[in-house]
């Protein structure tokens, strides 16, 4: 599989237009705990929804000067100048302030001014309305346009030449600049139908590139675009090569209905499940899927925003600490014994199901990370009054969850695991009914890094039930990006290997989740998420999905397939006693540009340098020309390539003799890493290469940490230490190795005859080396 990290469009990618203020690019936001957003199902046609619980709730339907959501290869171009262009459109709204009231529907334009100087405008939509106060033409010129209530007493007059963005806001009825809670939620809606811009600057240029269909699939989730409209989130998706079905978290925290009490706002069964906005977007979603082609399987787990909680539906420790995430603000974890929590989420559930049903999708759930959550400390989050009162006498202390357990802890442990598959089984049961005849594909979504912590082993008694296993679920989806991004990799296979002996479910019968990359300036990490996925890939499963669409997009992360056929290896040795007398030449690409007074620029390409080789001295028989043409044949030419030992590099001692323990510096330990890997270093300072090592002899791997000499490691088949415990913080991790390069064939033509050995002439078998396929 092969990737890449587009920072911005090329002139080469493929652009379109777009006219400006285009209703697919329009988005909303708002302050909790009001929900709004925004759909455009219909050319030239946008419809907002909201729902207020508070008097000074707004709303902003929001056009950016900058496309700051989209991937760069699809973005529309920034542009600034809004003048000479003219918007109009249709206006009609209700259970909103109407255009003519105080307060009502006002244009904030943000930007600077003629001289530069930071400012907002604020213009009256009612002001350029022609018709009634929720049905109206408004017609904007933005080369004579003023803000001010009343026009022209109060005229300010916009200069449109440097715009950052502008937006509409949204009230409920009950705004009056004050604070305080409403009797009743109250459902609000505006549309702007019939848009036209025209002008001059009217036409802004867009991404259109339209990536081949890739073996990836692609996740999302609501709480991340709430905000954009379903069809600018289906096209990145379809445009970026994504096929078949896309995970949709529907998310923790924006898709309830919510009551006041007490000061706060808490979820609500009051006029249905989802709040309108939410449910009028995910009906949106579904219908573009399906118009694309695209499959979504509804992702729902235990996590809600801890604000919207009732209380008693939390996990708790043994203090009565809820359970909290580490997010700002945090969401918590609902307990699989409360009956009234896990009754909600089956209503959630079935809502979504039939949703999905509703647009000619196929019933597909999945059960997103259900989990015993452990505070700090190893607090276990299994002492909420619902569960103390299932497990009766079997609740026990458990102090530290880390550490060692007696038989009745050990014996709570399952027992929460049997309470945690009886919720999830009742929650896919309740999807299952809801799809009736059509019948339903199950989903279980497991994080390994939690439920398989090494520095608890016990906690999988709870957190990977025996109740789970095959054939409760349809597919296991499987998750470790805290190990991916933090270099800690190699964990995956063994802890895949575990859940296999525990739960049953073989490799082509899981999914595998790769990423994510939580911050911008980490985007670095794409490389090895990037990696984790094709080796999901080669190990058999049957998909792997990129987590998730919002990062993808902001990174500009692109995969592509093909690359794997081009690195295509064989794990198989060059004739040995040919390949001692190689030719050898070490390259590297320096592009330098000299100036007519004998100056030079120079820029180094390659980061490593890359080696070449010439075998045709080791040709001296023709048993050598047999065995050098049976192998030339079994690697198909140049198309596939093998492991080469370079006569005079192949070992990790400076004096390229037999390695030692403490050959090669790896790394420092941290006390939580176990990966390690292996590499040889060139030269010493500013100037030093570091190599990686991919190919490492068999048997020939010797380690040491802290200076010591250990065996308690394995060899990956990425060429990687594993360490059986990680190395303490602040150790060295140094390790000695003979090695092999990846080398192909450099042409598809192999000529040797006796003649030319015979008369002491030298054949020519060039093979150059390859970046390891891994």
């Amino acid at each position: 599989m092969g990737w890449a990290l587009i920072a911005a469009a090329e002139p080469h990618h493929r652009k379109g237009w777009l006219k400006r203020f285009d209703p697919r690019y329009w988005t909303v936001d708002f302050a909790r705990p009001m929900m709004a957003s925004v759909v455009s199902n219909t050319p030239r046609v946008l419809r907002v929804e909201a729902v207020f619980y508070r008097k000074q709730d707004l709303a902003g339907l929001i056009w950016e000067a900058e496309d700051r959501w989209d991937h760069p290869l699809l973005a529309y171009e920034t542009s600034r100048d809004f003048r000479h262009t003219q918007l109009k459109f249709r206006w009609r709204s209700g259970g909103i302030k109407p255009l003519d009231a105080l307060h009502g529907p006002t244009l904030t334009i943000e930007g600077r001014d003629a001289a530069g100087v930071p400012r907002a405008w604020y213009v009256r939509l009612w002001n350029y309305a022609a018709g009634t106060s929720e049905d109206a033409v408004i017609s904007l010129d933005f080369d004579a346009l003023n803000g001010g209530f009343l026009l022209p007493g109060e005229a300010d007059r916009v200069w449109a030449g440097d715009v950052d963005r502008m937006f509409i806001s949204l009230v409920p009825p009950g705004f009056d600049g004050g604070e305080g809670v409403l009797a009743a939620p109250v459902e609000g809606w505006a549309e702007m139908s019939a848009i036209a811009c025209s002008g001059s600057g009217s036409v802004l240029a867009i991404g259109d590139v339209v990536l081949p269909e890739q073996g990836l699939g692609m996740t999302n989730g609501y709480d991340d675009c709430y905000h954009l409209t379903p069809a600018r989130v289906v096209r990145q998706i379809v445009q970026l090569g994504y096929r078949g079905d896309v995970v949709h978290y529907v998310g923790m925290s924006h898709y309830m209905r919510l009551e006041a009490l007490g000061g706060g706002f808490y979820i609500s069964l009051a006029g249905g499940v989802l709040n309108r906005p939410a449910s009028e977007w995910h009906r949106a979603l579904a219908a573009a899927c399906g118009e694309a082609g695209l499959g979504v399987i509804w992702s729902l787990s235990y996590e809600l925003f801890d604000a919207y909680c009732w209380n008693d539906w939390k996990q708790r420790d043994a203090d009565g600490a809820p359970a909290l995430t580490g997010w700002v603000p945090p969401s918590t974890l609902l307990s699989p014994a409360n009956a009234a929590a896990m009754g909600y989420l089956q209503l959630v559930a079935r809502t979504f199901v039939a949703i999905g049903r509703e647009a000619g999708l196929a019933p597909k759930f999945q059960v997103g990370e259900p989990w015993w959550w452990v505070n700090a400390g190893g607090k276990l989050c299994a002492y909420d009054g619902a569960t103390s009162a299932a497990l009766g006498s079997s609740s026990v202390a458990i102090g530290d969850v880390r550490g060692a357990l007696g038989m009745p802890q050990r014996a709570m442990l399952d027992r929460l695991g049997s309470l945690l598959a009886s919720s999830t089984a009742a929650l896919v049961a309740a999807a299952r009914h809801e799809a009736g005849a059509d019948g339903i594909l199950s989903f279980l979504l497991v994080f390994l890094p939690t439920v398989l912590d090494p520095a608890a082993p016990e906690l999988r008694r709870a957190n990977v039930p025996t109740g789970w296993a095959a054939p409760a679920f349809d597919v296991l989806q499987l998750e470790d990006y805290d190990w991916v991004t933090a270099g800690r990799g190699a964990e995956t296979a063994p802890a895949r290997a575990a859940m296999v002996a525990r739960l049953g479910y073989p490799v082509h019968e899981q999914h595998y989740f790769s990423g994510f990359v939580l911050n911008r300036e980490d985007r670095g990490q794409w490389a090895a998420i990037a990696d984790a996925a094709a080796a999901a890939r080669r190990a058999g499963v049957t998909r792997a999905f990129v987590w998730a669409l919002p990062q993808v997009a902001r990174d500009g992360f692109v995969a592509f397939d093909g690359e794997d056929d081009v690195q295509a290896f064989d794990a198989v040795d060059f004739p040995l006693a040919i390949g001692r007398e190689a030719m050898v030449a070490t390259e590297f690409s320096t592009q330098i540009v000299s100036s007519p007074s004998g100056h030079e620029q120079r820029a180094s390409e390659w980061a490593e340098a890359r080696m070449r080789y010439d075998a045709g001295p080791g040709i001296s028989s023709e048993a050598a020309v047999r065995v050098l043409t049976d192998f030339f044949r079994g690697r198909r030419g140049a198309a596939r390539a093998f492991r080469f030992r370079d006569p005079f590099d192949a070992s990790s001692a400076a004096d390229g003799g037999l390695p030692t323990a403490g050959d090669q510096m790896l790394g420092t330990g941290d006390g939580v890493r176990r990966q390690f890997g292996l590499v040889k270093r060139y030269g010493a300072g500013d100037a030093e290469q570091v190599r990686a090592i991919r190919l490492p002899v068999a048997g020939s791997v010797r380690a040491s940490v802290d200076g010591l000499e250990t065996v308690a490691f394995v060899v990956t088949a990425q060429g990687e230490l594993l360490f059986d415990a990680p190395p303490a913080a602040g150790v060295a991790v140094r390790a000695g190795f003979l090695f092999d390069v990846p080398v192909r064939f450099a042409e598809d033509r192999l000529e040797a005859s006796r003649a030319t050995f015979l008369a002491g002439e030298l054949a020519h078998v060039p093979l150059v080396e390859v970046r390891a396929p891994w």
